[in-house]
């Protein structure tokens, strides 16, 4: 079977699927779990009222990945309300981020979507006081020698992960969206002053910040097992906001320029409509073009986007595939820091590879797919 991407296929058009093979059938659902979309492809279906044309031997799949799925949205309520009360306890709002945003949102985005940690976004300057509330709680960070912690503090833009001792939920508290030697650099003040409240005590981040950030954490990430994912994320958040509110075309890109953040959006844009055929308005490709790079660099960052962007899985790999993750993965580090910190740091991450055995950590909340 030649090389093909039955994801993004069925995502666009779900009733492709009915003229799939047996053979077809379980590669895509081999596709969907390691590209975290299984449960998500299985509400595409429902949603078009194809269920019934899944074939025997693949559905007992698509019904397990379901479950995990509807197990975890009713956790999540559970696990945010007693996030929601720590930071409570120093008067302040929980304003989350991603999977838990859209689920606490009823956000489509959310339908079909596994995760196994909380993002929530804090001010830098309650982060010691909320490390006490939530340690004091039962929260325990991740083991970490000096420097990986001398990294999260000093040059990231979260603290280490922190994990509950007994129920295994993985909280990550970010106190900006880029890390400080990034080279871009957006206000989270700004984010924060225009984030909406969803229920008492809780905020998620207005729908042109929601998919700013999704743009963002996709395009500056280096590992892409859910880079489809997080691409899906963002081609349903632009579908939702533009359907139901046509102010949200005319105020994106403006913002994304204010977040000084127009780059990732281009990028977010470009690839939702070249890859999903997201329906983007040509006015809003022609603004967000002052981000995109000049025409060789676009090229190439197509070459390399195009490969890392499809499932992760060998049935999808283009010739190069390897090589363009691992260029990206190098890209992305550049783009958290200077060469002075971004070269011992790599070596550094490859002695540890290489030399110590990784630690294993408290399991996730929710059985299933991977983080985020």
């Amino acid at each position: 079977m030649a090389k093909a991407d039955l994801i993004s296929q069925v995502i666009v058009e779900p009733s492709q699927a009915v003229r799939f093979d047996l053979e077809q059938w379980e590669l895509l659902v081999r596709q969907g779990k390691h590209a975290f979309l299984l449960a998500k492809l299985y509400h595409k279906f429902c949603e078009a009222e194809l269920e019934t044309e899944i074939l025997a031997p693949a559905k007992h799949h698509f019904l397990s990945a379901d479950m995990i799925a509807q197990r975890q949205r009713i956790a999540v309520p559970l696990e945010v309300e007693r996030v929601r009360a720590l930071l409570a306890q120093l008067d302040l709002d929980l304003v989350l981020l991603k999977g838990a945003a859209y689920a606490v949102s009823g956000l489509p985005a959310a339908n079909g979507r596994t995760f196994s940690d909380i993002d929530i976004l804090v001010p830098a300057n309650k982060l010691d006081a909320l490390e006490r509330v939530f340690k004091d709680d039962g929260w325990i960070g991740q083991h970490m020698d000096a420097y990986d912690q001398k990294y999260y503090r000093q040059w990231m833009h979260e603290i280490p992960p922190l994990q509950h001792f007994r129920r295994g939920t993985e909280v990550d508290m970010h106190h900006t969206i880029l890390p400080p030697t990034a080279n871009y650099h957006p206000d989270p003040m700004k984010l924060l002053e225009k984030a909406v409240r969803v229920a008492p005590g809780i905020k998620v981040l207005c729908p042109e910040d929601m998919v700013i950030h999704s743009a963002t954490h996709l395009f500056h990430e280096g590992e892409f097992e859910h880079g489809l994912r997080d691409l899906v994320d963002i081609a349903e958040l632009l579908i939702h906001f533009g359907k139901k509110n046509p102010d949200f075309w005319v105020r994106l890109v403006p913002r994304a320029i204010e977040l000084e953040l127009i780059r990732p959006l281009y990028y977010g844009l470009h690839y939702a409509r070249k890859i999903l055929s997201v329906p983007i308005p040509n006015q809003v490709m022609a603004e967000v073009a002052l981000g995109a790079p000049n025409p060789v660099m676009g090229k190439i960052m197509d070459w390399l986007f195009l490969r890392a962007l499809r499932p992760n899985h060998p049935s999808c790999d283009l010739f190069g595939a390897g090589l363009a993750r691992w260029f990206l993965y190098v890209r992305s580090h550049y783009l958290r820091m200077p060469l002075y910190l971004l070269l011992p740091h790599l070596v550094r991450k490859a002695w540890k590879a290489r030399f110590e055995k990784k630690a294993e950590g408290i399991p996730a909340f929710i059985p299933g797919e991977q983080k985020k």
